[in-house]
């Protein structure tokens, strides 16, 4: 005999999508444009250039972030990392994931970053956001390819919908606490300027912030990424299908040639933003 009646949790949640789902026009429109930031843009862009243009331009790049410490581990990483991944011919998966990756990272960032500035300023919009933000990274990442279906059908687009909701919990919570973090003398020799908010805002605290953003900015990547393989359970292409198909099969060879280039491409893009937050 139960002492209470069961809640319906479940229930409640699956009426309040069945409701969001009647905004078909605000689902369209969402849909078409993460579609085109992945397919138009990132995609177009990154299969536009040649593999050997690209690891050669990606490699430069690398150096030119390390001339000041000639430390010239990083570019000799991209070079030869992004060679291997081109000779175990899953170029055409990296470009997929990558996309995926830098649509989901450009989001977050895109919501995240106000979203962390408004719960500096607010005490309780943070007491608001800070359960939700809890309840995104804890949730198992599967539950959220459930709605990312039911909204978006499948393909890239849910995946990135998932990694989204999965990655941008970092950013949020960083970006609050960079701006918290301001050293209270400089906004108080700020405001003796009479800075306005936003010069204060744009001028002295995401400035002195920005180190911790970028961290933030960091980990959502790599969050991202780590959603790539979950997110081929739903039709999204790249790398994270070849490790979802060889597991399918028990394919030992493939799933270890598409799981280690899932690695280094990891760690490019981790060593990369690390490197290019110490420089900015």
């Amino acid at each position: 005999m139960e002492l209470f009646p069961r809640i319906p949790v479940g229930e409640w949640i699956e009426a309040f999508v069945e409701w969001l789902l009647k905004a078909e026009f605000i689902i369209g429109a969402l849909r078409s444009v993460i579609q085109f930031i992945a397919d138009d843009i990132f995609h177009t862009i990154f299969a536009t250039i040649p593999p050997l243009l690209f690891i050669i331009l990606l490699t430069a790049f690398a150096a030119f972030l390390v001339r000041k410490s000639k430390n010239y581990g990083l570019p000799l990483l991209v070079l030869f990392g992004l060679l291997f991944i081109e000779n175990l011919e899953y170029w055409d998966d990296l470009i997929i994931t990558l996309s995926l990756v830098m649509t989901a990272t450009l989001i977050s960032v895109v919501i995240g970053v106000p979203l962390g500035v408004w719960m500096a300023k607010s005490n309780t919009v943070q007491r608001i956001f800070t359960p939700v933000l809890d309840l995104m990274q804890t949730m198992p990442a599967f539950v959220y390819l459930i709605p990312a279906v039911a909204f978006f059908g499948i393909g890239i687009v849910p995946g990135v919908v998932a990694s989204v909701i999965f990655a941008m919990p970092p950013t949020v919570r960083l970006t609050n606490l960079g701006i918290r973090q301001v050293p209270t003398e400089m906004i108080e020799a700020s405001d003796s300027f009479g800075s306005t908010p936003n010069q204060k805002l744009f001028k002295v605290q995401l400035p002195m912030a920005k180190t911790t953003i970028m961290a933030g900015v960091n980990q959502t990547i790599m969050l991202a990424l780590s959603m790539v393989v979950i997110a081929a359970m739903i039709g999204t292409d790249g790398i994270g299908r070849q490790v979802y198909y060889a597991v399918g099969r028990n394919d030992i060879a493939m799933g270890f040639e598409a799981g280690i280039c899932l690695v280094i491409l990891a760690i490019i893009l981790d060593r990369l933003t690390q490197t290019l937050n110490k420089q900015a």
